[in-house]
């Protein structure tokens, strides 16, 4: 096989078979995926945990499955534990009676067996479904520096930006692939040159910006490349503590989703932004200047893509990715002094909200949980975009406060503070 990196001779023995021949196939593919982007060598993946992206059981997925046996069956199992992206089914999610068919009987009719092979591949345990797995309540959090091989876009960015973490935006399935070989090809994101930044950001806004909206108008604008954002610190602050890292959260899933943003720079905030400040911006940065008109607009260009523009909502959707500990608290409190202040008892239209697992069992401990109950939200560890992600669902009206659902469903945005009021109000 001819390859253009440089490979140590303990990886080209395995390339050659000296691990077995399923071993060699995924080799040989780490090799070509590293060719084709240039990659100089190969580097060791440091971090104790892996995550893979593909974690819902559909039909049509055979080829994945076929491939599992055989990474099983062959031994080429992965030499890390790993979390999972979340479940997409939930029998407390609301689904009328062709919905649960569809989902049960024809699109995710392999989750079970599929969830066996996640298991015997190395999954942690049941409980590490979610695309937020670096939350304290799930324990999958890479230390500044380590190299990873994962593939969910918000959480590489969040990885990379917010703890120094170092990921490539890979694909499903190659980010197993690392996992299994123990090592990633060297480029992009992993070297000190690609984590420069190519776009100075400037947020010049007269209050905080929504998250959701900057990261969407920051995405749009840079794409793949990496922005360094000033003025952010001045709504957000300069310490990562909990608010921070949510905020954060939101904001790089939305850069990640509405454009591909694997790694940014907030000024005085983010790991190397603090360290190296403005060397991180290389020559002949671009600049793009973001107020409130600015974001204002980008709201206002978000398409609608209902049938009936008009419609009464059907379903709203908060947490894509999945809420924190203390974003659920201050919902809660927010959904309940909504409905007081409006005279109702139980929200107007059904509404999940959805968490980690673990982030869930944390809060199902304290007294907010029996409150959040009490005014009919459901509280889910599903991925709202899988729920999405069929022809019914499709033609519903539904809403969420997340620019990835809106992005990659029909789903219609409407900023947090518009959502709590849709809710807690009477349905027109």
């Amino acid at each position: 096989m001819k390859y253009n990196m440089t490979l140590t001779a303990e990886e080209e023995a395995i390339l050659n078979g000296s691990q077995g021949e399923t071993m060699a196939k995924v080799m040989k593919t780490l090799v070509l995926y590293g060719d084709a982007f240039g990659a100089t060598k190969m580097v060791p993946v440091s971090s104790k945990m892996g995550h893979l992206v593909t974690s819902f059981g559909l039909k049509v997925m055979k080829p994945v499955y076929s491939l599992m046996d055989q990474l099983i069956e062959g031994g080429a199992l992965s030499k890390q534990k790993f979390s999972v992206d979340p479940k997409p089914l939930d029998p407390n999610v609301p689904a009328n009676f062709l919905q649960k068919l569809i989902f049960n009987k024809f699109m995710y009719s392999m989750q079970d067996s599929y969830d066996k092979q996640l298991a015997d591949m190395g999954l942690i345990d049941d409980k590490s479904y979610t695309c937020t797995c670096y939350m304290d309540e799930v324990g999958n959090i890479p230390e500044k520096g380590e190299i990873l091989s994962w593939a969910e876009s918000s959480a590489v960015v969040y990885a990379n930006s917010v703890l120094g973490a170092r990921c490539n935006r890979n694909s499903g399935i190659i980010e197993l692939f690392g996992s299994i070989v123990g090592k990633v090809p060297y480029f992009g994101l992993l070297t000190d040159e690609g984590r420069k930044a190519t776009w100075i950001v400037e947020v010049k806004t007269t209050k905080k910006p929504e998250a959701q909206i900057l990261g969407s108008a920051i995405g749009m604008k840079v794409m793949e490349d990496v922005p360094f954002v000033k003025g952010l610190d001045k709504w957000i602050g300069t310490e990562l503590d909990g608010d921070t890292k949510a905020y954060l959260k939101d904001f790089g899933a939305a850069t990640a989703s509405n454009g591909a943003v694997g790694l940014y720079h907030i000024e005085n905030l983010t790991p190397e932004a603090v360290e190296q400040g403005e060397s991180l911006v290389a020559e002949n940065a671009q600049v793009y200047v973001i107020d409130d008109a600015e974001l204002a607009r980008v709201q206002a260009n978000y398409p609608v893509m209902w049938k009936d523009k008009e419609a009464t909502p059907k379903l709203c959707f908060v947490g894509c990715p999945h809420l924190s500990h203390a974003q659920l608290i201050e919902w809660t409190d927010n959904v309940v002094e909504g409905l007081k202040k409006n005279g109702l008892k139980k929200v107007s239209i059904p509404t999940v909200f959805t968490a980690a697992p673990g982030v869930i069992e944390e809060f199902e401990k304290t007294p907010y949980a029996a409150k959040l109950k009490e005014t009919g939200v459901v509280l889910s560890y599903i991925c709202p975009l899988m729920y999405m992600n069929n022809p019914l669902c499709k033609s519903m009206p539904v809403i969420t406060n997340s620019n990835k659902l809106r992005t990659y469903t029909t789903s219609r945005y409407y900023r947090s503070d518009e959502i709590l009021d849709i809710i807690t109000k009477e349905a027109k």
